[in-house]
């Protein structure tokens, strides 16, 4: 959004540079992208002289060349050869002297040189209107008529203006600073000055020999609708100084009844809309929406299918414009209009938002109706364009103001506390400071106690919802940077924090497991009463009967997604899939003494090789540590890492281990046992994982943790244990751990060795422990020592053999 610097001072007084205003801007919120310098003429003529023509005589060595001397006020007269034909002596001229860089209409600019042009000296140039950018007329040079002294500047002549444009990107959220009005508002309460609003009062109603009626059929989608009439107007061009306005914010100047639309659009920040009254058919105004699949052709001269949920100003017979976005090309304002009907509205934003997302218009209206504009002001953006039509343009305002606002908008109440301002600030600010940045802002407050008040919000600020938004003001105008920041930075909020959402969490693990090679199976609650009875695991009393059961098949609601998931895996193996990792989120239920219990629980089946051979993997087995490591990867996503285990006492599995959180079993997982995988009529291995999803949810956080990366070098050390075989690596781990606190980083086991010569009830590790020191570099004096008190540990705690 284009500001004018030079508009701008027309309503409030500003004593700033263009810089200090654009800085005061962005710091209020107001970004100002850019600013730069607007003058009526590119270049602003600089440099450019008005010069006399003394002396004018053929070129001798060209025949469509002049030699001309001509007086711009120094000592001695320049000689210039000119190709003009109109070029005479006596002539007042625009000239360009040697080093002056001109501008022309079309193509880029260049500097003027000494010459020689066919045997003559030039020292510059006498200028055509094209060549300085002053029009489009290249027949021959620039002929003034003006008695100024030679020498004077030319800029002084033209009365070329110059300004700086403040190119502001505009939140979507601030439809109120769509204009210059809008931000003169914001100015108001940075600057502590009055805005001068344009003055209606020069309004007046000349007749009344042209009345419009007006029917609003949708008051949902058209709120307020305010029009007039005026007659008798001509069409032409507009002023120099409306044009320069609206050129100056990168608008192109149309007709004079069009461009003072525009005017007070960019003014005010109200759309208008002028139709020719003429084409009214029925002198009948009606708003409402046409029926699907309608047909209307636009200024743009397309035509466009409408939806039903597109709003229409129409007349007794057709549409004439699409509200709030775009005209009608027949009912448009045209050179030969007379008669004129004035639209000034307010429309909801809902529908002009739907309608130009539809129909792929964008236009300065759409731009704010779609955010919001003020429903108050309609009438007075009315008042203020038909007195500049009427001034611009003749005629007589032919109608009393048509207002059609059945329900009027209130204003928004929003209670605040005191106490919440300077928390979320962090900074006690005065209450008097408080109520004048807010009155500055044309925010009320009304029941005011020691604890709090009520803001008055008007309608057209549509950001300001909440006491947030209140305290958002507040700051934004006292400034950020008064603000100091605390020693330790922390954050102040108003709402509770909001409940963990499952479904989010749960697609978040979802996405993990299908990254991974996963498929997700969705399995029924229902199953066979017979499952809990062989499974010496689960309690047949516990199980949850279903009165009006269809079948014995789906008889009880199961305790365990374990046999669902092997149902499943059954009917794939017999269908030669035998390569398998599933996961289902599901629930179990119990009855246990009489109450119901109903856990939402997380499976995961892995079976089969881990990845289909080929000529670059071989075929290998899924084992109990790829189960593992899946079942590691879901907890440490959401946030926990501190995780400890135990051998699992399940009578379900051959072997396992327990994950616990904060001592409580998050996953119980291991090798499913033979017998109960031969019930599904397959022999093939299964790993199963079963998670407690409740807990885990509970457990986890948003938390992110982080640490500074380390400035010294971590080291290395591999040790080789031969160990007992019930021994397990986190046995080793705790142990490891417990023993050395602040420089061991990690430890893993990279090799495992069974048989041989180790002995019969034993194994071999070989472990890779990670030392590092934040504060210095370890030396290898203290290497030694941490590595030979973890042997000594393992040695006499593990009853471990070191092998060297």
């Amino acid at each position: 959004m284009k500001i004018s610097f030079h508009w701008l001072k027309d309503y409030i007084d500003i004593r700033e540079t263009p810089a200090e205003i654009a800085d005061l801007l962005t710091f209020s919120g107001l970004e100002v992208e850019h600013l730069e310098e607007y003058q009526t003429v590119k270049g602003g003529l600089e440099g450019l002289v008005i010069g006399e023509v003394l002396t004018c005589q053929p070129h001798p060595n060209a025949d469509k060349l002049s030699l001309a001397t001509v007086d711009i006020g120094k000592d001695e007269a320049l000689n210039i050869v000119c190709g003009a034909p109109n070029v005479a002596s006596g002539q007042k001229v625009v000239v360009a002297p040697v080093n002056t860089t001109i501008f022309p209409t079309e193509g880029e600019p260049f500097k003027i040189k000494k010459a020689k042009i066919r045997g003559e000296v030039s020292e510059g140039m006498i200028c055509a209107e094209d060549e300085i950018g002053l029009g489009t007329a290249h027949d021959g040079i620039l002929v003034l008529d003006t008695e100024l002294p030679n020498g004077i500047q030319a800029n002084k002549y033209f009365q070329i203006s110059s300004d700086h444009i403040l190119e502001i990107g505009l939140t979507p959220n601030r439809a109120d600073a769509a204009s210059h009005l809008g931000v003169a508002r914001d100015l108001k309460a940075l600057l502590d000055r009055e805005v001068k609003w344009p003055q209606v009062d020069r309004f007046s109603v000349d007749s009344q020999e042209r009345n419009i009626k007006v029917t609003v059929e949708n008051p949902e989608a058209c709120p307020r609708y305010s029009g007039l009439t005026i007659s008798s107007i001509q069409v032409k061009d507009s002023p120099d100084w409306l044009k320069t306005k609206l050129a100056s914010i990168g608008l192109s100047p149309v007709n004079n009844v069009v461009d003072a639309t525009n005017f007070v659009l960019h003014e005010m920040g109200q759309p208008l809309h002028a139709f020719d009254a003429d084409e009214i058919t029925g002198e009948h105004v009606i708003v409402k929406t046409l029926a699907p699949g309608s047909k209307f052709t636009t200024l743009d001269e397309e035509e466009r299918t409408l939806q039903g949920t597109d709003l229409m100003i129409c007349n007794e017979k057709e549409g004439m414009c699409i509200a709030g976005v775009f005209g009608g090309v027949k009912s448009g304002i045209k050179a030969t209009t007379k008669n004129v009907f004035l639209e000034s509205a307010y429309f909801s934003p809902d529908y002009i938002r739907r309608t130009a997302q539809h129909h792929q218009l964008k236009t300065d209206a759409s731009f704010r109706y779609e955010r919001g504009t003020d429903p108050n002001i309609t009438v007075i953006a009315l008042k203020r364009a038909a007195i500049l039509i009427r001034e611009l343009a003749g005629g007589s305002i032919s109608s009393e103001v048509i207002d059609v606002y059945p329900k009027p908008i209130d204003h928004l109440q929003v209670p605040v506390k005191y106490a919440h301002i300077n928390r979320l600030i962090g900074k006690a600010i005065p209450k008097e400071t408080t109520h004048s940045i807010l009155s500055n802002l044309e925010i009320g407050i009304t029941a005011e106690t020691t604890e709090g008040f009520i803001a008055s919000v008007p309608p057209y600020r549509v950001d300001v919802e909440r006491e947030a938004d209140i305290i958002e003001e507040v700051l934004r105008i006292y400034g950020f940077n008064n603000v100091a920041l605390p020693p330790y930075p922390h954050s102040e909020y108003l709402a509770e924090f909001p409940e963990k959402d499952p479904d989010q969490y749960r697609k978040i693990i979802g996405q993990l497991l299908a990254g991974n090679g996963f498929q997700e199976i969705i399995t029924n609650s229902l199953t066979k009463p017979g499952y809990a009875e062989k499974a010496s695991f689960l309690d047949p009393s516990h199980s949850v009967e279903v009165l009006n059961k269809l079948s014995e098949d789906l008889a009880v609601l199961r305790q365990s997604l374990l046999f669902s998931g092997l149902e499943v895996i059954a009917h794939n193996i017999n269908r030669k899939q035998k390569d398998l990792k599933l996961f289902e989120f599901g629930k179990t239920y119990r009855k246990v003494d009489g109450q119901y219990i109903e856990k939402q629980r997380l499976a995961i089946f892995l079976t089969g090789n881990l990845e289909p051979e080929n000529w670059i993997h071989k075929e290998q087995k899924i084992e109990f540590h790829n189960l593992y490591a899946s079942v590691v990867g879901v907890i440490q996503k959401l946030s926990m890492s501190d995780l400890e285990t135990s051998t699992a006492e399940n009578e379900g599995l051959e072997y396992g281990i327990n994950i616990f959180v904060d001592r409580e079993v998050a996953a119980t997982l291991g090798k499913v046992k033979p017998t109960l995988i031969r019930e599904f009529d397959f022999d093939q291995e299964i790993f199963f994982a079963d998670l407690d999803w409740d807990l885990l949810l509970q457990k986890t956080s948003d938390i992110i943790a982080f640490e500074e990366v380390p400035k010294f070098p971590e080291v290395r050390r591999d040790l080789s244990l031969v160990i007992d075989k019930n021994v397990t690596f986190e046995e080793i781990k705790r142990l490891a751990r417990k023993k050395e606190k602040k420089l061991l980083v990690d430890i893993n086991l990279f090799d495992v060795y069974e048989g041989g010569s180790i002995g019969k009830n034993k194994k071999a590790y070989a472990l890779s422990f990670i030392l590092q020191d934040r504060e210095k570099t370890l030396t290898d004096k203290i290497i030694d020592k941490t590595m030979n008190r973890l042997m000594h540990s393992f040695e006499n705690e593990l009853n471990a053999l070191i092998r060297k």
